[in-house]
């Protein structure tokens, strides 16, 4: 039996002490028979627009872009400051804090009762992690960004438990969770909350949900209190988002399964719930003390109701979210929307669990400009990537067929069983895709994976070292990218290669230093959030391990980064205060503001910021902005 996730400990901790995996035998045959076939030693690996080890024909020689001078600037140092950290010539500012009011009379945040209920369902929420900028046609900038979860010893620091103690604890929580939808407002140089702007909403753990898509009705998704399986209440832990063409917000439900617990311990969980994580207790959230239906013996089914993407209207605040299930069930980190050359809208989606899998959604139609585009993300098909070790991959088909499995809607539902039934590459950790606007390929962070040749996935899946995953016992992450066939993302076949692999090289001579565009001045470990900017620049965003010691020596804080794709070249750009994690990135409409989340300061007790002093440290966004008033993006 588990026990309750500690306040100080994070997901992936937490996941690990919990639900240990077996260990798998014979690994240092295959290991060393992968590391011999691709010479996979730091000095091997060139890096540039001549070759990359793991690159094929098609993806090297790439044209440079423009992308070699889109933004120069005189690369940060690693640090470990409790402050923001930009180049010489940019500024930061804060934007909107966790607890910051939305609307007039409510009231500011208390930092000695860090809020209420009431108080938590009127401002701005803990933890923001992925958000978009929206313009209106008035020229109005709102922000969409998500509110993935709460540091429970933070958030309930006025308890001596540092854990919830009572129903609005509870209710705390949940309005702490979900999404915020702001207007935001230059004013003097600064940005800030407009506050009873008409576009202004909190989307919580409480607000209703339509169902959609091939679940929507299905058995599986029904409650006593939806019976028809067609609307839930709420989102939570939703990670990083996307975008779509047409205007909507996309709001990634991630560790949903933390939430929900069982009031009698004897009760038999379904079998799936062991691949979702889902157990008798929860991670110290206590939701169903003060709500039933996160207590899956009395409800078995509203779990299912939970880990999908959310399609969000920004523009109308009235308007009811939309759990989209086609695009499957499983730990979303983000969803990067493409229109690809044959009109069909494309969503590449990662897992972020070790050993979970890279997936895309085909729309069943295509986008028109202009046109009615809003059911687009409720019908189409899903697919899972397979790559081999030559540098060549596949998108296979989730069907009945296939996968073995009843219905689309199963397939939708349970979509981690589906995947490992077809052999789907087991990944380091999935987390944010980015999709290159100067071209057709993509990119995706995998952001680390301690049990890579050592245990299989929750599902029992191998996850022997191969081509995008060449390291065992992997604790400093990669970037695979790829290029579908004849430059369409609806193509079924794609050639990829590793764009860098992080590492240390201060500390290794061999393949944990890194690829050779991983140097002593800019080595980073576990790459998280990543983005294209208007130009062609890729900016990689961390959420790693920050001790400075061993073999992280020398990395200093979690940070920023931009990378240029046509020549391998990574610069500093950012380091973030203590213990934070830095992720989500959206800009202004003229470009020449930057937002940048930083995301639970001082998760281990090491951090004031952003107000110093005594202060309790909080989640904020944060504007950057160039001195001489330039572009930035």
């Amino acid at each position: 039996m588990s026990k309750p996730l500690p306040p100080t400990m994070s997901f992936d901790e937490f996941d690990e002490i919990n639900s240990p995996r077996p260990e798998v035998t014979g690994f240092d045959v295959v290991a060393d028979k992968f590391l011999s076939r691709r010479s996979f030693l730091r000095g091997s690996l060139a890096v540039g627009a001549s070759a990359f080890v793991l690159g094929t024909g098609s993806l090297v020689g790439r044209d440079a872009q423009a992308a070699a001078s889109w933004l120069t600037f005189e690369p940060v140092a690693a640090n470990s400051k409790d402050a923001i950290t930009v180049p010489k010539g940019f500024s930061s500012h804060i934007v909107a804090r966790w607890g910051d009011p939305l609307w007039s009379g409510a009231p500011e945040f208390d930092h000695a009762s860090r809020g209420d209920g009431a108080s938590s369902a009127k401002a701005f929420g803990d933890n923001n992690d992925g958000m978009e900028l929206y313009t209106t046609a008035d020229g109005r900038s709102i922000l969409a960004v998500n509110n993935e979860y709460t540091n429970r010893s933070i958030t309930y620091g006025n308890r001596e438990s540092k854990l919830p103690e009572n129903a609005d604890d509870v209710l705390k929580g949940k309005n702490l969770h979900g999404v915020t939808v702001m207007e935001v407002a230059e004013q003097g140089g600064k940005w800030g909350i407009v506050k009873g702007s008409y576009y202004n909403r909190r989307i919580t753990a409480d607000t209703p949900m339509a169902i959609t898509g091939p679940a929507r009705g299905h058995d599986w998704l029904k409650t006593a209190a939806d019976n028809t399986g067609t609307l839930s209440l709420g989102t939570w832990n939703n990670c990083g988002n996307g975008t779509t063409p047409w205007g909507t917000y996309l709001a990634c439900e991630e560790n949903f399964n933390g939430y929900f617990s069982s009031s009698d311990k004897e009760a038999t969980p379904p079998a799936a719930f062991k691949r979702y994580g889902i157990k008798h207790k929860d991670w110290g959230y206590a939701w169903a003390t003060a709500d039933e239906r996160f207590d899956w013996s009395k409800h078995p089914n509203e779990p299912n109701r939970a880990g999908y993407v959310v399609e969000i209207d920004p523009m109308d605040p009235n308007s009811t979210p939309k759990k989209r299930t086609a695009l499957g069930r499983f730990k979303h980190e983000n969803a990067e929307v493409v229109v690809a050359s044959d009109g069909h809208v494309v969503v590449y989606l990662g897992d972020d669990e070790r050993g979970e899998f890279l997936y895309k959604f085909v729309s069943a139609g295509k986008y028109v400009e202009g046109g009615d585009n809003a059911n687009l993300l409720e019908d189409g098909e899903l697919y899972v990537a397979k790559f081999s070790d030559n540098g060549t991959g596949m998108w296979v088909h989730l069907t009945p067929a296939t996968t073995g499995m009843a219905s689309k809607a199963e397939i939708c539902i349970h979509t981690r069983m589906a995947a490992s039934a077809v052999g789907a590459t087991t990944m380091d950790r999935p987390e944010w895709v980015a999709a290159n606007p100067m071209k057709a390929e993509a990119y995706c962070c995998l952001t680390n994976n301690k049990n890579r040749g050592v245990k299989p996935n929750a599902g029992g899946d191998a996850t022997p070292v191969n081509g995008p995953n060449p390291r065992e016992k992997n604790n400093y992450g990669q970037i695979v990218r790829w290029a579908p066939t004849d430059g369409n993302h609806s193509s079924a076949a794609f050639e990829w290669d590793l764009y860098v692999m992080a590492g240390n090289p201060t500390v290794h001579a061999d393949a944990y230093a890194g690829t050779s565009n991983v140097t002593a001045d800019n080595m980073f470990n576990s790459p998280d959030g990543l983005k294209f900017d208007s130009k062609g620049g890729l900016w990689i965003q961390t959420d790693g391990n920050y001790s400075n010691a061993k073999d992280f020596a020398g990395q200093g804080n979690n940070q920023m980064l931009l990378g240029n794709t046509a020549t391998g070249q990574i610069d500093r750009f950012l380091v973030g205060p203590n213990q934070c994690e830095v992720t989500g990135l959206a800009w202004s409409a003229d470009k020449k503001t930057m937002f940048v989340g930083i995301q639970h300061p001082g998760e281990k007790g090491d951090s004031n910021w952003p107000e110093g002093g005594d202060a309790v440290p909080r989640s904020a966004i944060v504007a950057i902005t160039r001195d001489d008033g330039g572009s930035i993006g």
